[in-house]
């Protein structure tokens, strides 16, 4: 009950946004936030996780900010904002000609409707989010300090090729190039090229300033935690100091919730759509982050994390073959969706597999000790007589 209370107000939230998912395109629609919900909260899970280890070292009235105020932000800052931003910068039209012309709707073949202007500008978004998040499914590939591996025939080997940092890179420009050159014609391989590089030079800049910033309030608290020594304790911030770390966790957030917004367009272009997906999973994500704080445990499933980073994967895959093939939107969700439970499922199968095996190891010093009294007298048979056989026989002469 404890924790159906915690997300009393996000089940609500997620009731309303499906409601109006239904109201502006119905079942279709309501589908497609669903689906981006779930992905938002599972491609953002590293995030909460990230988060409440940050998040444990502010007071209380902080963490409600947090869940609050900085919710605002996250959600029509990165997750209603920036999609609109997306859509006029590619399409070269303002903030409310987009909002106007979405909720128009229009014939997609029509010039000059929200539909058309997507399209045309389809080969743009395909090139910069594919990128991008095929640069994120890489780097994941290539760590080689991450323990643990969930395919491990193929992650292991991956593993040892990313001692070589700029692998990453390479890879990611040689499938830029092979796309420019294979999957469109002369006419758009300028544009492939331009937004595809775009992406690989944000996706560094976001993932270097997310990096920079989490060493720098890693070492911050370290020094608090060597302050906070003598007593015993760790030191729980208010004031200016969290104040400090609230804003830290805001732009972190913001870094952060890139692949999401990118991965969104993968799976729908209406903004309206993905902004009530990721908004909701959003919120999700911030009750998650509080709620691990609260409990003192973080993730139990050890392979959601790669469930998430294969869909985004497939996702970047699917997103750079629409440069040439129509691909359906149900196809690429359902595919990222796919990956996602079957890390889940594989999660919980390892689980119960690893308790059943503690069991067992708890049981086995009374099995063994059991062992030991019956063999004590090695001359004694199954009724405690002596034991006439050959070595018996033998050791006796």
């Amino acid at each position: 009950m404890d924790t159906v209370r915690h997300f009393k107000w996000d089940i609500i939230v997620l009731v309303a946004a499906l409601v109006i998912a239904f109201v502006y395109q119905g079942w279709a629609a309501v589908w497609l936030a669903a689906i981006l919900i779930v992905v938002e909260i599972v491609f953002s899970f590293d995030n909460a996780a990230v988060n409440a280890k940050y998040l444990t070292r502010m007071n209380d009235f902080w963490q409600k900010m947090f869940l609050t105020v900085g919710i605002l932000i996250a959600v029509f800052g990165m997750r209603l904002i920036f999609p609109f931003v997306i859509v006029c910068v590619s399409g070269g039209i303002t903030p409310v000609e987009a909002v106007t012309l979405a909720m128009e709707k229009g014939d997609p073949h029509e010039p000059g409707t929200y539909g058309y202007i997507l399209e045309q500008a389809h080969t743009s978004i395909a090139a910069f989010g594919g990128i991008f998040l095929f640069m994120l499914f890489l780097d994941f590939l290539f760590d080689p300090e991450r323990e643990i591996a969930w395919l491990s025939w193929i992650e292991r080997p991956l593993q040892k090729l990313g001692r070589l940092d700029v692998l990453t890179v390479v890879v990611a420009g040689v499938v830029l190039l092979v796309a420019s050159d294979v999957l469109v014609d002369e006419s758009e391989r300028g544009t492939v090229l331009f937004s595809g590089l775009l992406g690989m030079v944000i996706y560094l800049s976001v993932n270097g300033v997310a990096s920079l910033m989490e060493a720098q309030e890693e070492k911050r608290a370290a020094e608090l935690d060597r302050a906070a020594s003598g007593a015993g304790a760790q030191v729980r911030l208010a004031g200016k100091a969290a104040f400090s770390m609230f804003m830290f966790l805001e732009v972190l957030d913001a870094t952060f919730s890139f692949d999401g917004v990118i991965g969104a367009f993968a799976i729908t272009p209406d903004p309206l759509i993905i902004a009530l997906g990721l908004g909701v999973g959003a919120l999700f994500v911030r009750s998650m982050t509080v709620y691990l704080v609260r409990r003192g445990t973080l993730a139990e499933y050890r392979y959601l994390e790669h469930g998430a980073h294969w869909a985004i994967g497939a996702l970047a895959t699917l997103l750079i073959l629409t440069l040439a093939f129509d691909i359906p939107e149900l196809v690429i969700g359902l595919t990222g969706l796919a990956f996602i439970v079957t890390a889940w499922t594989a999660s919980v199968v390892a689980n119960r597999r690893e308790a059943a095996s503690a069991d067992e190891t708890t049981a086995s010093p009374a099995d063994q000790d059991a062992d030991v009294d019956q063999d004590a007298d090695p001359t004694a048979g199954s009724d405690g007589d002596y034991d006439d056989s050959p070595v018996a026989v033998g050791a006796d002469r």
